[in-house]
């Protein structure tokens, strides 16, 4: 059974703050975006499928969401190594909020841009 820890949101070592801090940005997203429509994807692919992540970024978002569980490694021994990533059951969990916060941003990104368009 998973316990829920919940605290203050504006504390930096509140626990829902730190896992919205790591899986809401935009390259988690986009790997996220990537692995839904794909399943298994080499880093290779991944980094050709995100234009504008660098390799050091990429890899550094790819181990963070290793670490947390969302995406699994899996490495082919061969010459170089295949690096290959997948979402874990719990990866997979987080994709369908993802993908509305996305359809979300994508609906109403022209009204916002009119708002700020308007403001500036």
């Amino acid at each position: 059974m998973t316990t829920r820890r919940r605290g203050d949101l504006f504390s930096p070592e509140c626990p829902t703050r730190q896992v919205l801090d790591r899986v809401g940005t935009k390259w988690t997203s986009m790997v996220f975006e990537v692995l839904a429509a794909s399943g298994e994807v080499r880093f290779s692919e991944l980094r050709r499928r995100i234009p504008g992540v660098s390799q050091k970024m990429l890899s550094s978002t790819l181990q963070s969401l290793v670490l947390d569980g969302l995406v699994a490694r899996r490495v082919e021994d061969t010459v170089p190594p295949r690096v290959h990533y997948r979402f874990t059951e719990l990866g997979a969990s987080l994709e369908v909020p993802l993908a509305a916060l996305r359809a979300w941003a994508e609906d109403h990104a022209g009204e916002i841009d009119r708002h700020r368009t308007r403001a500036g």
